[in-house]
C-alpha cells in the first residue's frame, strides 16, 4: 500500500484552484488548500491565507507554518502548487507604484517565501514545487505591464530555484497557461460574443484551455513520471506561443 502524500495549493477558491484541488485529490493526495476568500474548494483541509500579510509579517508566516502542520498531520508534504496571483491591468502611464509592488509581492515574493516555509518537508520527500505562471511571461499585450513583469519574474525564480535546490532532490517547474475558461475571463467578455469567439480562434487548437487541463499538467509534474524534469516552463497554451498574428 502506497504512503499517502500531501499537497499545498494556494489560490484554491478560483476555477483553476478548484480544478487543482480536485485533480490532486483524485490522484490520492491529501489536499491542504489556501485562499484569502472563505469559499472552500474541494480539499481535506482549508487555511484562510492572505499572501500580502504572509509576505509582510514574520509572525504571520510562523502562524501559517503551525496551521499547515496541524492540517496535514503526519502525512508527508510532497508538493507545493503556487497558484495564487493578482492581476492589476494598467498601461504604462497609469501604473501605480503600489500596484506594481503588490504584483511582485503576491506573484513572486510569496511563492519564494512559501517554498522556504515548506523546504524542509520537501527535502525529506524529494518533492516538487509547481508554479502557475502565464504565457504573459513572454507574450503579452498592452495594459498588462505589472502582471507580465511579475510572471516573467516568477519564471526566472523557477529557473533559479531549480538550480539552487537540485542537489537536494527538490524539483521546481512552471506551467504557462494561455487564456483559460474561468468565471473571471468569461465575465470580461459579457456582451461581446464575437470577441469571445475570436479569442478561441486565435489559438491553433481553436479554443481556450479548461481549468482541468492546467490541473492535469500540475499533477503530472508532481509525479514520479516527471522525476527528471526540473526548471521547465511547460506551455499549456493551445499552441498560441508559436503563432504570429500579423495582418497576413
Amino acid at each position: 500500500m502506497k504512503t499517502r502524500k500531501a499537497v499545498l495549493i494556494t489560490g484554491a477558491a478560483g476555477d483553476i484552484g478548484r480544478a487543482l484541488c480536485g485533480a490532486f485529490r483524485a490522484a490520492g493526495y491529501l489536499v491542504v488548500a489556501t485562499d484569502r476568500r472563505t469559499a472552500r474548494p474541494p480539499c481535506d483541509a482549508f487555511i484562510r491565507l492572505d499572501l500580502r500579510r504572509f509576505v509582510a509579517s514574520a509572525a504571520a508566516r510562523a502562524r501559517f507554518g503551525k496551521q499547515l502542520r496541524k492540517a496535514k498531520g503526519r502525512v508527508p508534504l510532497q508538493a507545493l502548487v503556487n497558484n495564487a496571483a493578482t492581476q492589476l491591468p494598467a498601461a504604462t502611464a497609469a501604473v501605480k507604484p503600489g500596484d506594481f509592488q503588490d504584483s511582485i509581492s503576491v506573484n513572486v515574493t510569496a511563492p519564494l517565501l512559501l517554498v522556504k516555509a515548506v523546504l524542509a518537508d520537501l527535502k525529506r520527500t524529494r518533492g516538487s514545487v509547481i508554479n502557475i505562471g502565464s504565457i504573459h511571461s513572454s507574450l503579452t499585450k498592452p495594459g498588462f505591464v505589472s502582471y507580465a513583469t511579475s510572471k516573467a519574474a516568477l519564471q526566472g525564480l523557477t529557473t533559479a530555484l531549480s538550480v539552487d535546490l537540485g542537489r537536494s532532490g527538490v524539483r521546481v517547474n512552471l506551467i504557462r497557461p494561455a487564456a483559460t475558461r474561468t468565471a473571471m475571463l468569461e465575465s470580461g467578455f459579457r456582451g461581446r460574443r464575437a470577441a469571445r469567439a475570436a479569442l478561441g480562434r486565435h489559438h491553433p487548437l481553436a479554443r481556450i484551455a479548461e481549468p482541468r487541463e492546467i490541473a492535469a499538467a500540475a499533477v503530472f509534474l508532481a509525479s514520479d513520471g516527471a522525476g527528471f524534469i526540473t526548471g521547465a516552463a511547460l506551455d499549456v497554451a493551445g499552441g498560441i506561443s508559436g503563432r504570429l498574428h500579423d495582418p497576413a
